[in-house]
């Protein structure tokens, strides 16, 4: 039986389809941008990873001005965490003698109580304006004032140093706790609301 011929028009559009795919693809793969900064023959990273590249690159600063201007802005934003800090008083930021849980420990220990010392600074003033009025009996009541308030601030930071030393002691066995008391003995010198670290107890309440 004869076959049936096939048309003439049917071969020459396969043949057209068949060459056009492939120039299709190669076409699309054309259009395909690689990122400039991957390498030959790896793949082309993500978009989130590349933009992380060109970012760092951009942000690493390429002449020594630009880097000091870096150094000047992060000590200007850590020193501006540190002022919130002080006032807040959030561990992350504070300073390094101020880290820690002794010298946490060691404020509110101070902050707690009423101290002789943090009274010192209005009394001198008192004392002093008594110790200027040109009376005889005001200027022997300030010396004898000097004496009396000298006296009770080393009986009552002699005290606290004791106090403090078997708290600590007690709560901190295996931690350091050198420099601690002359901390704290340092804050009783400040008035409470001059404070800085901020109190965050309040006065009678148990550390």
């Amino acid at each position: 039986m004869p076959t049936n011929p096939v048309p003439l028009g049917f071969v020459f559009r396969s043949r057209a389809k068949e060459e056009k795919a492939p120039a299709d693809k190669a076409l699309a793969d054309s259009k395909v941008t690689r990122d400039p900064q991957a390498p030959k023959g790896r793949p082309t990273p993500k978009r989130s990873e590349a933009q992380t590249q060109r970012r760092s690159v951009a942000t690493t600063p390429t002449t020594r001005k630009e880097a000091a201007k870096r150094q000047r802005d992060d000590r200007r934003t850590q020193m501006e965490r540190q002022r919130q800090a002080l006032a807040s008083g959030d561990e992350r930021y504070l300073p390094v003698r101020d880290k820690g849980p002794v010298r946490r420990f060691a404020r509110d220990f101070v902050d707690s109580r009423f101290c002789v010392a943090e009274f010192f600074l209005p009394m001198a003033v008192v004392i002093l304006v008594m110790s200027m009025l040109r009376v005889g009996a005001l200027q022997n009541i300030a010396l004898l004032l000097w004496l009396v308030v000298i006296v009770l601030i080393v009986l009552d930071s002699i005290g606290i140093a004791i106090r403090m030393r078997k708290q600590l002691a007690q709560r901190f066995p295996d931690q350091p706790t050198k420099g601690a008391v002359r901390y704290a003995l340092m804050r009783t010198l400040q008035m409470r609301r001059l404070r800085l670290p901020k109190p965050q107890v309040k006065r009678g309440e148990r550390p």
